[in-house]
């Protein structure tokens, strides 16, 4: 039988069973396959600023990088994340010894969870979550405790009561995302208050992805760590992917107290050891790129949020306007669905687009089972063209 030992054991750990092939990698297989416009998976289709670029190339010729660079990541790097940090939000780092650049954050979340957590503790994390969250708690041995955002007036929102209620003893770590991926919730300050006060109260460390620190529309961004108590309690992980739109590159970086950045650390250098060299050098002078261009690249997501968001109202989709990231999720009980799964496999054929069926991103399947997502990092003219397939439909 595939996948099975002569012995009948299988050869995936128990651990990782319920996690296959993602549904990313499905939908986009679909979208290949039939030509369809793929809104599924979150990654631009043209390429960031031609300085950073071109910064890139420079460090490729001039040979920097291009043997190994500091495990820690290069100083030039790791100062320009702490720049950036003092700039945007008064939060002073070390560059030597509290900021750690990892392979993309998928790395920094998976080597601070291994880092982090015993067996069995617990990890409370607001559902729907991008799904390698519950795969680098699998793999470090935790046990998830979703505490699930839900529909309000327009918005997911998170219950702070319930938060609070799924706190126990065993609990080690809070895995926060904002703004949140998939729905596009920014946790508002007074909400961001609460959860440091219970997590000074209960002894709590926190992990927080603010990789979409950049793409906030309606509201602000506010770092945990800037909050009383959270500043020795928090890990804080950013990415230059979703801000520069060069994902490919796999530039990521935590940024936390040195003893929590060396038990990170720790367990990163036997995942990837280090990576990215010539591309550390082009984003280290990214995030020293003018505030005109970080502006200029919100209201260019700004407008796209708006065009596609107008689009799937008009063909017929329940809309939840995101106030961060550049996904929009729907509603497709209005179009008489209620199985996203169904409705995004079909949706290739019957529309020529491609989307993702939130439920990938819940435990509590049947929670996400109406909701659809839809990535607006195109470029216009493709995202015109989706919502008129869409209309059409």
């Amino acid at each position: 039988m595939a996948g099975m030992t002569s012995s009948s054991r299988p050869l995936l750990n128990s651990r990782l069973a319920e996690f296959g092939t993602t549904i990313f990698a499905e939908m986009s297989a679909l979208a290949v396959q039939t030509g369809a416009i793929n809104l599924g998976q979150g990654f631009p289709d043209t390429d960031g600023p031609e300085e950073v670029r071109e910064a890139a190339v420079r460090a490729l010729r001039d040979g920097r990088g291009n043997q190994y660079p500091p495990g820690p990541g290069i100083p030039e790097l790791r100062t320009a994340i702490a720049a950036h940090q003092e700039r945007r939000y008064g939060l002073s780092y070390d560059p030597g010894t509290e900021i750690l650049v990892t392979a993309g954050a998928t790395e920094a979340i998976a080597a601070s969870l291994l880092a982090l957590l015993e067996h069995g503790d617990e990890v409370i994390a607001l559902e729907p979550y991008y799904d390698s969250y519950a795969a680098g708690i699998a793999m470090a041995g935790g046990t998830r405790v979703p505490v699930t955002l839900r529909p309000h007036e327009g918005s997911f929102r998170l219950d702070l009561d319930e938060l609070r209620a799924a706190v126990t003893g065993r609990t080690r770590l809070l895995l926060l995302n904002t703004p949140h991926n998939p729905t596009g919730t920014v946790l508002t300050r007074a909400e961001l208050t609460a959860i440091a006060e219970l997590a000074v109260e209960r002894d709590l460390l926190v992990v927080t992805d603010e990789v979409y620190e950049h793409l906030v529309f309606d509201g602000e961004h506010v770092p945990l760590a800037a909050f009383p108590g959270m500043r020795e309690r928090t890990v804080t992980i950013g990415s230059a992917g979703k801000t520069f739109s060069f994902t490919g590159w796999k530039v990521g970086w935590v940024t936390a107290t040195p003893a929590l950045v060396t038990a990170v650390r720790s367990a990163k250098q036997f995942l990837t050891y280090v990576s990215a060299g010539p591309f550390q050098y082009a984003v280290a002078e990214a995030l020293a790129l003018p505030d005109t261009y970080f502006t200029a690249f919100r209201a260019d997501m700004l407008a796209k949020r708006d065009l596609l968001a107008a689009g799937l109202a008009e063909a017929g989709f329940g809309v939840f306007r995101p106030a961060g990231t550049y996904f929009v999720t729907t509603d497709i009980r209005p179009l008489g669905e209620r199985d996203g799964f169904a409705f995004c496999r079909a949706l290739p054929e019957r529309a020529g687009v491609v989307a993702i069926p939130n439920a990938v991103f819940y435990d509590h399947r049947e929670e996400g089972a109406p909701f659809v997502r839809f990535a607006f990092c195109k470029q216009t003219g493709v995202l015109e063209e989706a919502v008129k397939r869409l209309r059409a439909m």
